[in-house]
């Protein structure tokens, strides 16, 4: 991985002219892979690292979506929302940029260095550390400010109260960029910073189309989107899928709503993830695809 990492230097032109605008941009970034275009629309992607399923389902389905209207993705590469956040932008063969905390050459945390290499293919991963430069936590909140300055908007997907995905916002806020949030529910604690920014005026989204009418181009999403939903789905299968979200259920719990046999709901079960509407959660539970 050495060899194929540069530097960029603040007196380079291939340096990131959005950098030029921040307080205290990085003097140079070690850069595996590609830079973002400065001429494409750039959305950050943050939250929680231990989020939910609907967390983490919700960060691949707007990275997915995003980057199929040809938007460029932004984030950090963590455990959790980010790394939802660069998987559904791959799987639209979409181009996303990971900035991390230690050096362009560690892939961390490890466990995601498939996830690199994939980024690698169709992005770059930035560094404004040294290489061999280890994880420490101080250099997190750090390298925030380059995650904002990057983008043209900030998209929040699960926060605690007091997270480093407020960290984000907050230096989102000082360089001029749109914030964007999901709402949750008020009960849950890590729907508390999304909804608290909310409150301060970040925009409140539910759907990717809604980001990108923002931005004046949401036609190309429309079409896809309806696409996808004309498929014709069997009355069973509907039924079924009319009982399911991105919350979990378990198949006897839907043998008991349905008071149908374990057989019958099993058939429609396995119609509905041939279909891709959705999929197996583990353990016998069963969520909705995006």
């Amino acid at each position: 991985m050495k060899g194929s990492i540069y530097l960029v230097e603040k007196e380079d032109k291939e340096y990131p002219g959005k950098l030029m605008h921040i307080a205290n941009p990085p003097e140079r970034l070690y850069v595996n892979g590609k830079l973002p275009r400065e001429d494409i629309l750039t959305i950050a992607i943050v939250g929680a690292r231990n989020c939910t399923p609907y967390g983490s389902e919700m960060a691949k389905y707007f990275g997915r979506e995003l980057a199929y209207a040809g938007v460029q993705i932004v984030s950090g590469m963590a455990r959790g929302i980010d790394s939802y956040a660069h998987w559904g932008a791959l799987e639209a063969g979409g181009a996303t940029f990971a900035v991390l905390g230690c050096g362009a050459d560690i892939c961390y945390p490890k466990e995601n260095y498939k996830l690199y290499e994939k980024i690698l293919s169709q992005g770059g991963i930035l560094s404004e550390y040294e290489l061999g430069t280890p994880p420490l936590s101080a250099y997190f909140p750090q390298r925030n400010r380059i995650i904002s300055g990057l983008c043209d908007g900030i998209l929040v997907i699960e926060a605690r109260e007091k997270s480093g995905s407020l960290i984000t916002v907050s230096l989102g806020l000082e360089q001029g960029k749109d914030i964007f949030a999901l709402p949750g529910r008020s009960t849950d604690m890590l729907s508390k910073g999304c909804n608290w920014i909310i409150r301060q005026g970040a925009a409140l989204v539910e759907s990717p189309e809604e980001i990108l009418r923002e931005y004046g181009f949401s036609e190309k999403y429309k079409l896809r989107k309806n696409k996808k939903n004309n498929i014709p789905l069997e009355t069973k299968e509907k039924i079924v899928y009319s009982r399911l979200s991105l919350e979990p259920k378990h198949l006897n719990t839907l043998v008991e709503e349905t008071k149908w046999s374990v057989s019958e709901v099993m058939g429609a079960l396995l119609n509905l993830e041939l279909s891709g509407r959705i999929k197996d959660a583990g353990g016998g539970y069963y969520v909705i695809v995006l």
